[in-house]
């Protein structure tokens, strides 16, 4: 993005904003609750007046979005139907089903989201995202509401499936970011900038146990703490 502004109502999230994202990583953004990540995202993503809009990009928001009379698979294919092209339709629904077995949902095709868990519902959320096949996977917050082992399984994960697309995964959660981020932007102020790159050692997704990983842990808190909401 190139000297954009974002604005939500009458507050100037962003102003003369350029930032690059690494094609084929994943960029996860930090910062404090409502200091403009998601109006951030919500732009690269089109849905804001005056953004660039692109048939490249699949947007997964923070919450599952399922529709409760639709099947795992119907929801799935959501995209496709409402698009109303049949042979796409019919094409899309063999990667459906193999996505949703990549994410442990095959024996669930037929369920309502009711039926599902939470993290079930948010794999079959990921297995939308990622059937519409497109290059670049924008994420908000997207294993936010889970429970810590659930969230550390879907975060492995996504790391697995975005492999080779460009991510841009929005967060609040300093590991989660040192966990999946090939690269880690800080966004503070009022309107916001965003801090340099910082990119962790080793490979995706990293052992959350891993020792290089304390003291950029520290240094991201730090950062956070030293921001007003």
């Amino acid at each position: 993005m190139r000297d954009a502004s974002i604005a939500f109502g009458d507050r100037l999230v962003a102003r003369d904003l350029t930032l690059e994202f690494p094609a084929g990583r994943t960029t996860c953004l930090l910062g404090r609750s409502g200091v403009g990540k998601t109006s951030l995202l919500r732009w690269l993503a089109g849905l804001l007046p005056d953004a660039p809009r692109s048939q490249s990009i699949a947007y997964m928001a923070q919450s599952d979005l399922l529709l409760p009379w639709l099947s795992v698979l119907d929801n799935v294919l959501l995209g496709y139907r409402l698009r109303g092209d049949r042979a796409a339709l019919a094409a899309a629904e063999g990667r459906a089903r193999s996505v949703l077995a990549e994410v442990g949902l095959a024996g669930r095709l037929d369920d309502r989201p009711a039926e599902l868990s939470g993290g079930m519902r948010q794999r079959a959320a990921l297995a939308r995202t990622l059937c519409e096949d497109r290059p670049v996977v924008l994420m908000d917050e997207p294993f936010a509401h889970l429970d810590a082992v659930t969230r550390l399984d879907l975060q492995d994960l996504a790391a697995r499936l975005l492999v080779g697309r460009t991510a841009v995964l929005v967060t609040h959660d300093p590991l989660e970011a040192l966990r999946i981020g090939h690269q880690i932007r800080v966004l503070a102020g009022t309107p916001f900038v965003a801090g340099p790159p910082i990119e962790p050692p080793g490979e995706v997704p990293r052992d959350p146990a891993d020792p290089r990983l304390l003291g950029l842990h520290a240094r991201l808190v730090a950062e956070l703490r030293g921001f007003s909401p």
